[in-house]
């Protein structure tokens, strides 16, 4: 038997109906559904009766299944001939290994797809009221994480100090838990009331914002707040969300 094509769907930031039409469209004809920990829970409530749901997201600590178990897993659902899904939290190539997954099936020559999703920290802009960019304010900015990979050499590690003096809005992802360190080092180049905002649960119901200064984050003043998933976003136009908020 051939093995079918594999389709790697970003589901948004959490809110089911952020998902893109394709990205449903592929959910509906789905035999296999393997699902991270940020996927939308009530889109896969949708799909319980008609597709196995293979849970494989990685809890906090990295408790979970190894990435070389996913690939695999990805791999064994298509050469049974099976419509296989695999659903992302945010946008597969954004900090999502997509591209470590399509890479391991096209080798072994499993025909791959990747439909993007909307990105947790371009939710949080919209969502929560603060502009990445904005004329006269930032017309630049960076997405960085917040921790590294365990491994990585300290040549490819983010140079945050470097990026922050570069663009006028960094965009801090998978931050939450050492925010305040991350702080510390941007103090090195910024001033300490620049302004943050820490979007947590970004398009959920529970959905909440901070708006701080570098310096009280750096401090822990927050540190009993914040909670994951949030992004921290960093710079002049995180005050225009006092003229955004009441937006519809």
């Amino acid at each position: 038997m051939a093995c079918a094509k594999v389709y790697i769907v970003g589901g948004g930031p959490g809110d089911p109906d952020l998902i893109t039409v394709k990205g449903l469209k592929l959910l509906e004809k789905a035999d296999v559904i393997v699902y991270d920990r940020l996927a939308p829970r009530e889109l896969l409530s949708r799909f319980v009766q008609k597709a196995e749901l293979i849970d494989v997201g990685k809890r906090p600590g990295g408790i979970g299944p190894a990435q070389e178990e996913i690939n695999e897993l990805l791999y064994e659902k298509a050469c049974e001939g099976k419509v296989v899904v695999r659903l992302k939290g945010g946008d597969p190539y954004t900090f999502g290994r997509g591209e470590e997954e399509c890479m391991y099936l096209v080798e072994r020559g499993v025909e791959c797809e990747v439909v993007p999703g909307v990105p947790s920290y371009v939710a949080a802009a919209a969502l929560h009221h603060i502009p990445i960019t904005s004329r006269g304010v930032s017309s630049s900015f960076a997405v960085v994480p917040g921790r590294e990979a365990k491994g990585k050499p300290e040549s490819r590690k983010v140079k945050l100090e470097e990026i922050a003096r570069a663009v006028d809005t960094l965009v801090i992802l998978m931050g939450a838990g050492n925010a305040d360190y991350l702080a510390r080092r941007l103090l090195r180049v910024l001033e300490p009331e620049t302004p943050v905002a820490i979007a947590m649960n970004v398009s959920m119901p529970n959905a909440r914002t901070i708006i701080t200064t570098l310096s009280r984050l750096a401090r822990g003043d927050h540190r009993s707040e914040i909670e994951n998933p949030a992004v921290i976003i960093v710079g002049e136009s995180v005050r225009l969300r006092g003229k955004l908020l009441h937006a519809g």
